[in-house]
């Protein structure tokens, strides 16, 4: 077993307040037995659990051809069939007849950004 990750973790501790010190060897030493334990397993179990689930729960998107995305209002997620994730964009397109840019106009918006900064110091003076 290396080593190295441990010295440098007693390294850090050591530079944190004394009162510190045993709160957190208490937790290093548990996240290198849960290595230590991920490490020795079976090679196909060794991912942490999240891990698993989030691999599972991609497969089964792309398996039922479907997408997680945001709702429109709202902080919560919906889970869609891709065509109908497509179909609402283009309905959106088209509804607020928005048109493909030829170029981005970033380059473009940054020097009128600047440009008007430049010019509101120039007639407000601070």
């Amino acid at each position: 077993m290396d080593t190295k990750p441990a010295l440098q973790a007693e390294t850090a501790i050591s530079l944190l307040s004394p009162s510190d010190h045993d709160v957190y060897r208490k937790m290093t030493a548990e996240h290198i037995n849960t290595l230590q334990l991920n490490n020795n397993s079976h090679p196909k179990y060794n991912a942490h659990p999240e891990a698993r689930t989030i691999k599972t729960i991609k497969t089964k998107l792309k398996k039922s051809e479907a997408m997680i995305t945001h709702t429109d209002k709202g902080n919560s997620l919906v889970i869609l069939p891709i065509k109908q994730y497509d179909s609402k964009i283009q309905d959106f397109i088209q509804a607020n007849n928005s048109q493909t840019a030829t170029k981005d106009p970033t380059k473009n918006f940054q020097s009128q950004i600047r440009k008007l900064m430049k010019d509101s110091k120039n007639t407000n003076p601070s």
